[in-house]
């Protein structure tokens, strides 16, 4: 496992109260002890920072679309890019069980250590400092997120994101057929041939492996801008 010393320096705090962060990292499955309590705090510090960010940058829209976009930013895919990005896996305190389980890649777990470290951030050092890291770690999927978007499919949000972009739109292949005709699975590939980015999904129908490679491609979409977000730093 790495030090807490590398993950302080990715968040670019260190905390005063070290057990905080360990506490913070540290799963029901290796006892009472856990991230659980830190947890229900950071998920009402970050429900409350996105509806405020989304109050305030869009001060037309109504309860319901707000609400809408507050969950796709909260999800537990979202958050646990989040995690990705920051590694936290390298990090985890699990028990046995967890780790052979392979719990340390699993999305929700990866969701909930977001929302412990959230709490934990808040604990050390105040609001202000959970609310810097919840702008810095999902300024890409602000930049993603519209009132259309939560009610449309991965393809439609990819398009719409590279059209933002002003960049051309992805294109899709079918690269594999396998089975019966009756009991068909589809293997589409997704690219962005000006980004290089790619990726493949399989499914019983053309149009779902479409959508699955879609919603990757998006991911590594908003992994992208985060890059170039540090870069520009």
């Amino acid at each position: 496992m790495k030090t807490l010393d590398t993950l302080q320096s990715k968040l670019a705090y260190h905390f005063s109260d070290s057990s905080l962060l360990s506490l913070a990292l540290t799963h029901r499955s290796r006892g009472s002890k856990n991230y659980e309590r830190l947890e229900f705090l950071g998920d009402s510090i970050l429900g409350f920072v996105i509806a405020d960010w989304l109050y305030h940058n869009y001060p037309d829209l109504a309860e319901g679309k707000l609400s809408r976009m507050r969950s796709s930013l909260v999800r537990k895919e979202t958050l646990a890019i989040v995690a990705r990005e920051l590694s936290l896996s390298d990090y985890l305190i699990l028990g046995e069980g967890e780790l052979k389980s392979g719990g340390f890649n699993r999305d929700s777990i990866l969701a909930d250590t977001v929302e412990s470290l959230i709490g934990a951030l808040y604990l050390d050092d105040g609001f202000e400092r959970a609310r810097e890291f919840i702008y810095t770690r999902f300024e890409p999927h602000f930049q993603t997120i519209s009132a259309e978007s939560t009610h449309k499919d991965p393809k439609s949000r990819l398009q719409e994101a590279m059209q933002k972009k002003g960049m051309e739109l992805p294109e899709y292949e079918i690269v594999d057929t396998k089975g019966a005709q009756h009991n068909q699975e589809f293997t589409v590939e997704c690219r962005l041939e000006s980004l290089s980015l790619v990726a493949k999904s399989t499914a019983r129908s053309r149009r779902s492996a479409e959508q699955a490679a879609a919603e990757k491609v998006l991911d590594l979409f908003v992994d992208y801008i985060n890059q170039q977000r540090k870069l520009a730093k």
